[in-house]
């Protein structure tokens, strides 16, 4: 085996020389920096993309925005001068006595001259302009454009009522640079950053200003920030005052100037900054900010208002000018001399701005959260058909049904009322509460909601959430069904006492609210006057499940079970579901969908959801008919008969009062023509009352129906309806000339057979008999 001998070195061959500490450490950090490079530049490369991205999408969590149904003007509208002013209110009209700018109203006996703003529907635009609005007996006459061209018809812009916010709660009303007042753009320079049009995002006299104060301070209390620095801070991280975020600060900014025009960078930065806290939200941008603190559009705004935002974004809580107005006005001040001293202002402007007083709203937020209650029912029916996070960040705009007017109507009317209560009754009623549902029974849109006595409050939502006893409200369901097991208006019906033995031995045995009996009664009458042992006869006789079933074709969705009880109100529903109810029978039996929403767009003003008028018949309208009939005899001679006390007599009203079990629960009921509402009274512990339907809700409901412009409840006769003359006392067949008798409808062929005979003893009568009975059909 061959050995395999070893190469031998040469000797030319070099000795391998061992690298020097020092040079060991040369390299060391020669590959340090090379790595700390790559690692800085992939962290540039991320930063920039990472600014890219989100500076050119969606760069704001957009809350959707809720508004209030148009105010329509054109000459023969019923709407009052008051009632003009209420809705100009809302919208934070300014009442002036010389109109100067978009947004202002002035005022005489019988003229309005309004400045609008305009606004971008989704089916066009309202352009602002002029108006001049004549006014006589309530009613718009003549409206005419400034110039005094006739206009037939201008829409006022919807009022703001609310929005859905994301859960960082932010809140901002985008705006565009050329949107903004050009003192609003000049003082925030002139404050906060006035080379921002010369940097490049940083300005080193700045961090070297800053550097000196945080040296002798000897910790980081200043930033140098320019405008580019604090929109990177509030846009991209966060708001801690450290050396490590100030540090981050420097490159973003410089790579955003570096992809971005300066007049990008300062739009941005007029809807991103922080400018004031209104409870759990945060208000975002000068947009929103002119309607917190002024409640006025940014456009509108004059020199020494733009002073005082662009003052605020030092410290919005510092500066609070509803809790440190001196403070604020101070800053105010430096801001307009700053404007002065760098001759964007004249001397006579800075003279006349520092002397205005601040203007700020008493209230925090004039316009949004005034409606908790009906916001409610909006976000309810919107969650049907949107998710949360489209709801809370894409900016959609809906469009509702809300009437403001009619809203601060209804407000009014139950706030009154609960108080009068209070001052008749004392302390047993101290905590009273109540609530209210407005809606028109042609479209069975709702147009006004409260919750609760406290009408701003958000929390409980009465209307749509307390489940309370309906009492006889729930007696036209049960006469209905018994219409339609053959019943007429003149049946005679029980009324004596009356025991249902049930399961267990007990008994149930309902008694009148006047403790009487009152023997046979014709069913119009039992209806009219309440009365509770034939009505539970009756309910009794056609069996609980035709109640339940007429419940549930009138609208009532919820379970209902079928205990005796039910007859009388023992079920429990909300307001609104009480308002379906009685929309139905309203509609001559034609169900409606109540509904608060009209339409929805996406932010840009294309349509993406329409909420059309829907109906559906349910009931017969024979049968319905006859149901009209009895609620009418309710309001004129039952126990509603002191509505016309403060109604005219030529207003026909339909309506039925209701109290529950031991007096716990004040309920009405009714509609005219135009207006159908609900009103509920009661102790949210549900304590007896010191009064029934009558007595509370009653007063509520009239209250409000005094105020509106009523249009009279006429039920059209269907075809299978035929009105006979009714001797009132046996319910058999009359005659127009005889005593006593009153006209009632039937359905064809139910009529009675047998006929009383009065005209030879009564030739000449004395008067008419029911002669009120001539408004009720066409």
């Amino acid at each position: 085996m061959a050995i395999r001998k070893p190469k031998r070195r040469s000797r030319y061959a070099k000795k391998r020389v061992k690298p020097s500490f020092k040079q060991k450490l040369l390299g060391f950090f020669l590959k340090l920096f090379f790595v700390v490079l790559v690692l800085m530049g992939l962290g540039l490369l991320y930063m920039d993309t990472h600014i890219r991205h989100q500076f050119e999408g969606k760069r704001w969590a957009l809350p959707a925005k809720v508004y209030a149904r148009p105010l329509e003007l054109y000459a023969g509208l019923p709407i009052s001068l008051a009632e003009l002013k209420i809705e100009l209110r809302g919208l934070g009209y300014q009442f002036v006595q010389k109109i100067t700018l978009p947004g202002q109203a002035e005022f005489s006996t019988t003229k309005a001259i309004i400045s609008t703003r305009g606004f971008q529907f989704p089916d066009g635009t309202e352009r602002a302009q002029q108006l001049i609005l004549e006014f006589s007996d309530s009613q718009i006459t003549d409206i005419n454009s400034y110039q005094g061209d006739p206009l037939a018809l201008v829409r006022l812009e919807p009022i703001l009522i609310g929005g859905i916010y994301p859960l960082n709660n932010e809140d901002r009303d985008l705006i565009r640079l050329q949107d903004a007042p050009q003192g609003l753009t000049d003082a925030l320079i002139a404050i906060e950053d006035h080379n921002f049009y010369q940097h490049s995002g940083i300005s080193l006299k700045g961090i070297s200003r800053a550097m000196w104060v945080n040296l002798k301070a000897g910790r980081f209390v200043q930033g140098g920030s320019t405008l580019t620095q604090q929109l990177i801070k509030n846009f991209y991280l966060t708001s801690d005052r450290s050396l490590t975020r100030k540090l981050m600060e420097i490159p973003m900014a410089m790579l955003l100037e570096w992809h971005y025009s300066k007049d990008e960078i300062l739009e941005a930065y007029l809807n991103e900054v922080y400018l004031g806290q209104e409870g759990a939200r945060a208000i975002h941008g000068f947009g929103l900010a002119s309607q917190y603190y002024f409640a006025q559009p940014i456009q509108e705004l004059k020199l020494h208002q733009v002073a005082l935002l662009a003052g605020l974004v030092k410290g919005p809580s510092y500066y609070d000018p509803r809790r440190h107005p001196q403070r604020a006005r101070s800053r105010r001040n430096l801001v307009l001399k700053e404007l002065y001293n760098q001759g964007t202002i004249t001397k006579k402007q800075y003279q006349k701005a520092s002397t205005s007083g601040l203007g700020i709203v008493k209230q925090a937020s004039l316009l949004k959260g005034a409606y908790p209650a009906y916001l409610d029912l909006v976000k309810r029916q919107l969650r049907q058909n949107y998710r949360d996070e489209d709801l809370n960040s894409e900016g959609l705009r809906v469009f509702t049904s809300l009437n403001p007017i009619t809203q601060n109507k209804a407000e009014t009317a139950l706030v009154n009322t609960i108080t009068k209560l209070k001052e008749w009754h004392g302390e047993e009623v101290a905590e009273l509460q109540g609530s209210m549902v407005v809606t028109d029974p042609q479209t069975g849109e709702v147009i006004a909601i409260i919750g609760g006595r406290e009408t701003r409050y958000q929390g409980f939502n009465r209307a749509l959430d307390a489940l309370r006893p309906i009492g006889s409200l729930v007696k036209p369901a049960v006469y209905l069904a018994a219409i339609e097991h053959g019943y007429t208006l003149v049946s005679k019906l029980d009324d004596s006492p009356y025991s249902l033995e049930m399961h267990g031995g007990q008994a149930w045995e309902p008694e009148n609210f006047d403790h009487q009996s009152h023997e046979n009664v014709q069913l119009h009458n039992a209806l009219a006057h309440s009365y509770n042992l034939s009505t539970a006869r009756l309910g009794m006789t056609i069996g609980l499940d035709p109640v339940i079933n007429t419940m549930q074709r009138l609208g009532i969705t919820r379970p209902i079970y079928a205990y005796p009880s039910l007859l009388l109100g023992a079920q429990g529903l909300p307001p609104l579901e009480v308002a379906t109810m009685y929309q139905t029978i309203a509609s001559n039996g034609f169900q409606m969908p109540l509904r608060s929403i009209r339409m929805v767009t996406d932010s840009m003003g294309e349509e993406l959801s329409r909420y059309p008028f829907q109906l559906k018949q349910t009931v017969s309208s024979n049968s319905v008919h006859l149901l009209q009939y009895m609620l009418q005899e309710t309001t004129r001679i039952g126990t509603a008969k002191s509505i016309y006390q403060r109604l005219p007599d030529t207003i026909n009203v339909a309506g039925k009062t209701g109290t529950s079990d031991d007096q716990r629960d004040s309920w009405f009921a009714g509609f005219a023509a135009n207006r159908l509402a609900v009103v509920w009274l009661g102790l949210d512990d549900n304590s007896p009352l010191p009064f029934t339907g009558s007595g509370g809700a009653l007063h509520a409901w009239t209250s409000y129906m005094t105020t509106e412009t009523l249009e009279s409840f006429i039920a059209p006769t269907p075809e299978g309806i035929e009105y006979l003359w009714i001797d009132q006392q046996s319910g058999d067949l009359s005659d127009e000339m005889c005593e006593g008798a009153q006209q009632l409808p039937f359905l064809l062929g139910t009529g009675p057979t047998l006929a009383v005979d009065c005209r030879s003893k009564n030739k000449n009568p004395i008067f008419q008999p029911l002669d009120w009975t001539k408004h009720w059909w066409q």
